[in-house]
């Protein structure tokens, strides 16, 4: 009896180790403590299933057709999106909607939170377009009421540790510059260079508000606009399905003034690091050079109905193309994910010419 319970002890000291050894290779893979993410319908994970009056939702088929679970989850994406990749590249798990977690306490928040939604803008007015979004203002204010929950429950030291090894993510900035160009309103009000200034001033009044609550806050990622005029949206509108050069022109301007923005934050915030990603380059790299990253096409929709399939939305009647891996767009505004893939294995490990000053490994490293 005496050997039976020593065996028995025996067992329970190695199944010990044995998940102490998976706690610590689930920690090593673990390369930041948490993920916030604040954005659009690039990175939105479902936020926008819970606003009953948006239009602006992807929780209907066909999207979501490559993602695992093989249904709709409010991803504007055949698969995964950018968020979700990300998330994967860090060692953590997608940071779920803001808005689906019922139980507001900092076991809901502890490994991040995503606060994008689809239509969202740097300014309060861009969700009107779409019936209604999350601006960025309200994220900014919904991850106050969560950072006030974990400062309640961990304690001043914890957080401020806890936010020290998290990530900031933040993809916002098209839907403003698609309502400046559709607006005679908002163009009577300031010039192109007025409205892209404000823009990037805008941007850093938000960051500043984040890092103001959030003492901790170290780790920035920032990503500039894409080639927005390239979208079959703007290409349908033209008999050359040539990209919108205007939109291109004012995309590449705003990337100009965030850069410099961000340096000058760092600059007034010394305990900060940030990684600015130039979104527009790889993506005008693949538009340029398809073949070389797999793709065969370039301009239109793998899902929609009409020219391009970008006359009518991915709805559930629309079609949609059969290998969505040789497709850069999936609807006629967002990327597929195979798109994403390679924009976020190039944020993450890329060169520098797309990222400043140091690539996403390397900040999560800092």
């Amino acid at each position: 009896m005496c050997t039976t319970r020593v065996f028995e002890v025996k067992n329970m000291f190695f199944f010990f180790l044995y998940l102490l050894s998976l706690s610590l290779e689930f920690s090593k893979a673990q390369m930041v403590t948490a993920v916030y993410v604040f954005g659009d319908s690039q990175v939105d994970v479902g936020n926008n299933n819970y606003l009953v009056v948006s239009v602006a939702k992807a929780d209907f088929p066909h999207n979501g057709i490559d993602f695992p679970t093989k249904k709709p989850t409010g991803r504007f994406c055949n698969g995964k999106n950018a968020a979700d990749l990300l998330a994967e590249k860090v060692g953590l798990a997608s940071s779920p909607p803001y808005l689906s977690l019922s139980k507001k306490d900092a076991a809901s928040y502890i490994n991040g939170v995503s606060f994008a939604s689809g239509g969202a803008g740097i300014f309060n007015g861009t969700d009107q377009v779409f019936g209604q979004a999350i601006p960025l203002s309200k994220q900014v204010e919904n991850y106050l009421a969560v950072h006030k929950i974990l400062v309640q429950q961990l304690g001043t030291s914890a957080e401020e540790k806890h936010f020290s090894k998290s990530l900031f993510a933040i993809i916002i900035g098209s839907n403003d510059l698609f309502d400046y160009f559709g607006s005679s309103d908002l163009r009577k009000k300031n010039t192109p260079q007025q409205f892209v200034d404000l823009m990037a001033n805008s941007l850093e009044g938000q960051l500043k508000v984040i890092k103001d609550y959030s003492f901790g806050a170290r780790k920035f990622f920032v990503s500039g606009i894409p080639a927005i005029g390239c979208v079959p949206a703007q290409r349908v509108k033209t008999k050359t399905q040539e990209c919108n050069e205007e939109l291109n022109f004012w995309s590449v301007k705003y990337n100009e003034g965030l850069k410099a923005m961000l340096k000058g934050l760092k600059s007034e915030f010394q305990g900060i690091n940030y990684s600015y990603f130039d979104i527009y380059s790889i993506m005008q790299n693949i538009l340029q050079k398809p073949s070389a990253y797999g793709f065969n096409e370039i301009k239109a929709a793998c899902c929609g109905l009409g020219n391009l399939k970008a006359q009518v939305p991915c709805v559930p009647i629309s079609t949609y193309c059969s290998n969505r891996k040789d497709h850069v767009f999936w609807d006629l505004y967002h990327p597929t994910e195979a798109t994403a893939r390679i924009v976020v294995d190039t944020l993450f490990d890329g060169p520098s010419q797309y990222s400043v000053p140091m690539n996403l490994r390397q900040l999560v490293s800092a």
